[in-house]
């Protein structure tokens, strides 16, 4: 009688079938999450952030960025209370920043609201080069070299842009590119609508 045959071979043959269950149904699961994904829009995923206070995170400027001749500060959640800010987490190395930067510069001439940058885990020469390339749309560009500050704001990745009310809380998060699109049917009408909310 050869190994295969004998009794004992054949429980480790259904062991070994056995340990594979779990695998199994992991990898259909995330099958049936990547799926789900794809079929829908990410960027509706929700934040457990919206309606609480913006990160209290204070972030160091982008050494030697400046604008109108004058330094450009880092990020102060401070200047949060009694505008409306947008705050856009982005790096050079980014490849959807680079298709999103010319909106969020359209974007930058609405003069009722402020836009501010959080550069993520990038070059300050890299991201001095980003800004002097396609223009700077940011009156504050915080830097976060170690993601720290971004896994406070709850950041999936970059891009991401987030919409916080004159109350400093956050009233909109949008995940992935701005495009022309969800920039006119969804991230100005919150915008509009933390406009036209009263301030706390």
């Amino acid at each position: 009688m050869s190994a295969a045959e004998t009794p004992d071979a054949g429980i480790a043959r259904r062991r070994k079938l056995f340990a594979l269950v779990p695998l199994a149904i992991f990898l259909g699961l995330a099958f049936l999450f990547m799926l789900r994904l794809s079929a829908g829009d990410i960027s509706l995923v929700p934040s457990a952030l919206i309606g609480r206070p913006a990160p209290a995170t204070v972030l160091a400027p982008l050494p030697g960025l400046e604008r109108d001749g004058k330094p450009v500060p880092g990020l102060d959640p401070a200047a949060f209370i009694g505008a409306v800010t947008v705050v856009n987490v982005w790096a050079s190395w980014c490849v959807p920043c680079h298709s999103e930067a010319p909106l969020l510069l359209k974007l930058a001439t609405d003069k009722r609201i402020r836009l501010v940058g959080i550069n993520q885990a990038d070059q300050p020469d890299n991201a001095r080069r980003f800004l002097g390339r396609y223009g700077n749309p940011f009156v504050a560009v915080g830097v976060d070299p170690n993601r720290r500050a971004s896994i406070e704001w709850g950041v999936y990745g970059v891009p991401e842009t987030f919409v916080i009310g004159r109350d400093g809380r956050i009233a909109y998060k949008l995940i992935g590119e701005i495009t022309e699109r969800n920039l006119e049917t969804t991230l100005r009408p919150q915008i509009e609508k933390a406009l036209a909310a009263p301030a706390a």
